[in-house]
């Protein structure tokens, strides 16, 4: 019987040298060098693995870092300034209450004939010559814009009143408007407002091209854009949103409407300076008609449209 000592100097060798039957001195040395050199090429072989998945990685980062911006789908927030009614102070001011009130990446965009004195962070897409007022609106529908994801629109005379967000995630696979403020006085009237749309490039391309074939006669039919949207997609009809998202100023949340005396159409002010705030889901208010943000004098209003 091997002693305690024997057996455990026995268990240490046969943990290190492993003995194959009738193998001489001179084939397990030989047998060891090629196990020791078939380690040395799997280790070689698993780094170079390494190194392959991390050129992929670095390949791909590349790929989408050089990709053209058309190729890239993002989110934009679009307006609208042509002629003179509103003042580039206005693009500027919508600019910066959306970056307050959106925590979505977007870029934000303007379609005008004239970029000057835009924040240089905006993007400008020229508008077509032959358009001119609300009219210039059907055209941002076209698939050929410079762009490539979802676009929100939004009209100049708006002020943000807290996180937009919601608009971009609200029903994400519909083209979306919401109801004209003639709901105020007709609760069931269905026909649309265009201050606020969210669609996808090209999505209603049909828009622009049916108006560019028939835009005279369509000009004398019907009253403004919003009509002819509304015309236009009773194929495709939008998502509404929420009503008390986008709120009437004017209508939904002051208490008096009456003007003062002695303004004109367009730039009228109202009689009373009313404290009023919008309710707490409302997102945007819309200042269609009189007054423009510009000529309100409600402190909610100062405060906020800058």
């Amino acid at each position: 019987m091997q002693s305690t000592e024997q057996t455990q100097r026995y268990t240490r060798h046969s943990l290190v040298k492993k003995y194959v039957e009738g193998e001489t001195k001179e084939q397990r040395k030989h047998r060891k060098s090629l196990e020791k050199q078939a380690k040395a090429m799997a280790k070689q072989a698993k780094a170079l693995e390494e190194l392959v998945e991390i050129e992929k990685a670095q390949k791909s980062v590349e790929i989408v870092r050089n990709m053209p911006q058309e190729n890239v789908e993002k989110n934009y927030i679009l307006c609208l300034k042509h002629g003179t009614k509103y003042s580039p102070d206005y693009v500027n001011k919508l600019y910066n209450m959306c970056k307050r009130h959106c925590t979505i990446d977007f870029e934000f965009v303007c379609l005008t004939e004239d970029p000057t004195k835009l924040d240089p962070n905006i993007k400008t897409i020229p508008l077509p010559t032959n358009l001119s007022g609300w009219w210039c609106k059907p055209y941002m529908f076209s698939k050929d814009l410079p762009l490539n994801g979802t676009i929100l629109y939004m009209d100049l005379d708006v002020v943000v009143s807290s996180n937009i967000d919601k608009l971009f995630t609200y029903h994400p696979n519909n083209w979306c408007t919401i109801r004209d403020f003639t709901r105020a006085m007709r609760p069931k009237w269905q026909k649309y407002n265009s201050s606020i749309v969210r669609f996808r490039v090209g999505q209603l391309d049909h828009v622009w091209t049916e108006y560019q074939r028939d835009m005279v006669a369509i000009q004398k039919r019907l009253h403004g854009d919003q009509d002819w949207l509304y015309e236009a997609t009773r194929n495709s009809q939008a998502m509404l949103y929420p009503d008390s998202w986008i709120l009437s100023w004017k209508w939904e949340v002051r208490k008096n409407k009456e003007y003062a005396h002695g303004g004109t159409r367009g730039n009228r002010k109202l009689k009373h300076v009313e404290n009023a705030k919008p309710r707490v889901e409302c997102c945007v208010c819309v200042f269609h008609g009189d007054p423009s943000p510009h000529n309100c004098e409600d402190p909610w209003v100062v405060e906020n449209w800058q």
